[in-house]
Parts: C-alpha cells; structure tokens; sequence
C-alpha cells in the first residue's frame, strides 16, 4: 500500500552517480518515503525545517543510505517543479 505524498515532487532527475549506484528499487522505496515524510538518515533540526518547508514552500532535502552503504540524498525544489536523487558528492 503506496503511503499519501505530502507534496507535489515535479519532474524527476538523476544525476551519473545515483543512477550508476542505486537500483530501481531501492529508488523507489526511497522516492516514497521522501514524499511521504520519512526523510531518512537526517538530524531531528533538519527534519522539522522538511516540516515547516512543506508548509511554507521551501526546499526539502533527504538522505537515505542504500543496500551497498551508499549515502544519497533526494532534494525537491522549493517551487516543487522538480525532485532529484543525488550522491552529496555530486551537490
């Protein structure tokens, strides 16, 4: 069962290092834990600014780790026109 989105993502994007190290379904997995406002490995600070940018329209930044030991972040825009999945490295 698909838990309800909080937000809108907008257009999905990739950067070369998530796509080469991540999997379809570890993406995926993520993906809906973003919009639903499980934000993953981040401190309790960060995750009430996610909270507080949901409601005021700033940007929302997660981090996950994969199966591997990969950390990667998901990052939607403030006007919620695109989200992307990216290794901090690529930030």
């Amino acid at each position: 069962m698909k838990t309800k989105a909080k937000f809108i993502i907008g257009n999905l994007y990739m950067t070369p290092g998530a796509i080469e190290a991540l999997d379809h379904d570890e993406i995926m997995t993520a993906l809906s834990r973003h919009e639903s406002g499980d934000w993953g490995d981040v401190s309790a600070s960060d995750a009430a600014e996610n909270e507080l940018s949901i409601r005021d329209g700033f940007r929302i930044l997660s981090s996950y780790e994969s199966r591997s030991g990969t950390n990667f972040w998901i990052i939607t825009e403030a006007d919620r026109s695109a989200t992307t999945i990216l290794l901090p490295s690529e930030y």
